[in-house]
């Protein structure tokens, strides 16, 4: 039975912007800072919600690895950025992979529990800047690496986890990772993404051909740059696995990305008033922990527990987006959820659209509630694995 009831208070997420996402290293953001490209998507999201920056009560930005360019509370840096007063404050958000959604959960509690009115939420990452250089010092914790040591295990040794317990086929995964792109591919062909970016122009750094040295050039992103339209099961079959003797394999995993996205999340009433239409309602969230060296099948124990949570069961969800950090945890977490696959990740995920960690789940959040209201869905459930053995599910009803 479903027990959804209005709240006094209704959370509306009432627009989203994204970049495109880029390549880490070789893309169009290799050279960019957290802030710059936080301040691109922060300020297209407010004017579309036609938000006056002084109105905003606060800004929650996610991010996986929150130093360096994505460091210093990066959130209150695109707060002055994007042209807030100081007045408005700013919070970094850090749970890994599901940095991005959680800020939307936070942002939309927050209303809730009458803290505010009006709220931008989404997430940066910087792979390109940040992670070749991240801060190791005193990284393990003696006691918790000798007990748990598997809490420090890379995100590739979790999926080779995955894979091995419960024998899902390298071949299983190369053609999931091929549909991914088929239907990325597809999805974009058609501007299926074209209401989320915002095309951002920067200077990216490249190597000169001849002489190897790095010169810088100006560019423009307006779409995803790792969708691969001549991606085969011929060609993905044969890239060499991450881990020698391994299957996960860069054909059935999450590309490396930088990028931004955000949302503008508001009360029901202020929306109203606006005359704004709203993407959708926030109905619930839930996270849930699980065992560190198989991290990715998080979302098995996160989705129970919110549909519990509002009386609903996996059939009343219309639109599914789970992100693709690896395809054998994608596909290991359908078996278990029992999801329809032909209502998950039905434009592609990010194998082929890229996992710049912290964005993923704003733009996930975005992209269902776009794409749900192209197929008449009304309830949709975007979910993710967590490292450090953690999943994360939210469910939004489109109006």
């Amino acid at each position: 039975m479903n027990t959804m009831a209005a709240n006094d208070r209704e959370a509306m997420i009432v627009s989203t912007a994204r970049t495109g996402l880029a390549k880490s290293w070789k893309g169009a953001f290799n050279m960019t800072h957290g802030a710059t490209m936080g301040r691109h998507v922060v300020k297209h999201a407010m004017e579309r919600a036609k938000v006056e920056p002084q109105e905003v009560d606060d800004v929650l930005i996610g991010c996986g690895y929150p130093e360096g360019a994505t460091g210093l509370n990066i959130a209150r840096q695109i707060v002055l950025r994007a042209g807030c007063p100081p007045s408005v404050p700013g919070v970094t958000i850090n749970r890994f992979c599901s940095s991005g959604l959680q800020t939307i959960a936070m942002a939309a509690q927050r209303i809730i529990s009458h803290e505010g009115d009006i709220f931008v939420a989404g997430g940066v990452e910087s792979i390109s800047c940040v992670q070749p250089k991240a801060n190791r010092h005193m990284i393990f914790e003696p006691a918790l690496q000798k007990a748990k040591p598997e809490i420090y295990w890379t995100m590739v040794q979790t999926a080779e986890q995955v894979a091995k317990r419960y024998k899902i086929s390298r071949g299983r995964q190369d053609e999931y990772g091929v549909q991914s792109q088929q239907r990325a591919c597809a999805a974009a062909k058609a501007g299926k993404f074209d209401d989320e970016i915002v095309p951002m122009t920067t200077r990216m750094a490249v190597a000169d051909q001849k002489t190897s040295q790095l010169k810088t050039m100006e560019v423009t992103i307006s779409a995803d740059e790792g969708l691969r339209p001549d991606t085969t099961y011929a060609g993905v079959s044969k890239i060499a696995p991450a881990i020698p003797g391994g299957v996960i394999a860069a054909g059935n995993a999450s590309q490396f990305s930088d990028g931004a996205s955000a949302t503008v999340v508001m009360d029901s009433k202020t929306a109203e008033s606006k005359g704004l239409q709203p993407l959708g309602i926030f109905r619930g969230f839930a996270v849930a922990g699980c065992e560190p060296d198989e991290m990715g099948v998080g979302p098995i124990y996160a989705v129970p527990k919110v549909l519990k949570r509002l009386g609903l069961t996996v059939g009343d969800i219309d639109l599914w987006e789970l992100n693709e950090a690896f395809a054998v945890q994608v596909l290991y977490c359908a078996d278990q959820l029992r999801l329809p696959m032909d209502r998950l990740n039905v434009d592609g995920g990010a194998i082929a659209i890229g996992h710049p960690y912290g964005v993923s789940g704003s733009r996930l959040v975005g992209h269902a509630l776009i794409e749900g209201r192209r197929r008449g869905a009304k309830l949709v459930c975007v979910t993710m694995c967590v490292g450090g053995g953690q999943g994360a599910a939210g469910v939004f009803e489109i109006l």
